[in-house]
């Protein structure tokens, strides 16, 4: 009997993570369209670098305002009705932006990105904690690899798609821009700018199909309180607040600084590689480097943990080399120094995947509302970023990306060391 019910059960974890995974690309696709955007948005909206990294704020900012409600929002709908419900939001936030892009309404084009990266704190919120509880989560890190991999395959693939599709000759372009008249400058910008709606319509229809293929799938529920708990007696009877939950708390500090470094070796990296003086027709695709370098990263955690090492000893390997790369960056020059930029994507691979649910490690009905808080979190991205787009107007860029990083990086490894541990019972 036990090995006929052990067959369906395995096909349906199988087939839960495999949606899962689905979820992770879709995710992965938009989060690391934003770093050719901004190149997108600077020269088709004529605006400035520091306006063009609004880009990114508006869009983590979303997580930051909008992942508490997205808790209360998955406490009625449901798992599988919210996350329908995400794609839902998310499919009219990409045909908005699209269309202000077309008109070249910048207000418009960021107040869309707000609302797609609605749709994704929603879907966070629920995913998440969802592929972390879904087996033993002291082997969470393994199932969010395998969920980081679906991501950044996503992510490799976005910036050639948008690079190839959108911003091909952008180089060529904005030197055209620069030396036309007025309005036949107008006419190129417009031009230019109504290239990507078609884009952006081919991802509202993927994201519509998306919304009702997960509404009628077979995933199942999960319930966070039973799954994600403290044993009774092991010190979680007295859990009766949130704010009891230091190592939540910490760890929420540690993502939003993870975040932060994490997009500014993604998606900063063409900037960066701009102040070198690159073209702009090959920094477009530097994104690209940086996800296969967390690509990389990904196998190489799946191979690792917890086989030959802990979760949390990954982490803090991770956010020494962090610190190695980031100094590497700083003492080395043009595609060198981009290099070392890139492999920052190799150290950041297994951050998440090791963060996400040590934070939330034995919150049992507090799982929900502390993985709001995570999620919230991803904000970081919003604010490191655009401290470097402004600090590196008036100080030498490198040593600005290397006084934002390096600080990050050294709270990653305490607590990796120790902070995950905080008001844990021993052993925890």
């Amino acid at each position: 009997m036990s090995a006929t019910t052990a067959a369906p059960a395995r096909a349906s974890l199988a087939s839960s993570i495999a949606i899962v995974g689905g979820l992770f690309f879709i995710l992965g696709f938009f989060t690391w369209l934003n770093g050719p955007l901004i190149t997108f948005v600077q020269l088709a909206f004529d605006v400035s670098e520091i306006s063009a990294f609004l880009v990114l704020m508006v869009f983590y900012l979303s997580y930051f305002f909008l992942a508490l409600p997205s808790s209360w929002i998955l406490r009625r709908t449901g798992m599988k009705r919210g996350l329908a419900l995400s794609l839902v939001v998310m499919a009219v936030g990409a045909l908005a932006f699209g269309q202000f892009a077309t008109w070249r309404i910048f207000p418009g084009a960021l107040a869309s990105l707000f609302v797609l990266g609605g749709g994704m704190a929603l879907l966070q919120t629920s995913v998440n904690p969802y592929i972390s509880i879904l087996g033993p989560i002291d082997t969470a890190a393994r199932r969010i690899a395998l969920m980081g991999i679906c991501n950044k395959v996503a992510g490799i693939l976005a910036p050639l798609l948008l690079g190839s599709l959108v911003l091909h000759g952008v180089g060529d372009l904005a030197a055209e821009v620069a030396q036309a008249a007025p309005a036949a400058r107008d006419a190129l910008l417009s031009d230019f700018a109504g290239s990507i709606r078609g884009f952006y319509r081919v991802m509202f229809a993927i994201l519509l199909v998306a919304a009702f293929a997960v509404l009628f799938s077979p995933l199942p529920e999960v319930r966070a309180e039973e799954a994600n708990a403290v044993p009774p007696g092991a010190g979680g009877a007295a859990r009766d607040s949130i704010f009891r939950f230091p190592h939540l708390w910490l760890g929420v500090v540690c993502l939003f600084l993870y975040v932060g470094v994490e997009v500014m070796a993604g998606d900063a990296i063409g900037t960066y590689g701009v102040a070198f003086g690159l073209p702009l027709d090959q920094t477009k695709f530097f994104t690209s480097f940086t996800l296969f370098a967390m690509l990389v990263g990904y196998l190489a955690g799946l191979a690792l943990i917890p086989r030959f090492v802990s979760q949390e000893r990954y982490l803090s390997v991770s956010a020494a080399l962090g610190v190695l790369f980031c100094l590497g960056a700083l003492f080395t020059h043009g595609y060198v120094s981009v290099g070392f930029v890139a492999a920052l994507g190799f150290a950041n691979a297994m951050m998440w995947p090791a963060i996400f649910p040590l934070a939330i490690r034995g919150l049992g009905g507090f799982t929900q509302i502390g993985s709001a808080l995570m999620v919230m979190g991803i904000a970081g991205g919003a604010i490191i970023p655009q401290l470097f787009a402004v600090l590196k107007q008036h100080y030498d860029f490198q040593w600005v990306f290397a006084g934002l990083m390096v600080p990050c990086y050294l709270y990653i490894l305490y607590y990796a060391l120790r902070g995950h541990r905080a008001g844990l019972p021993e052993g925890r």
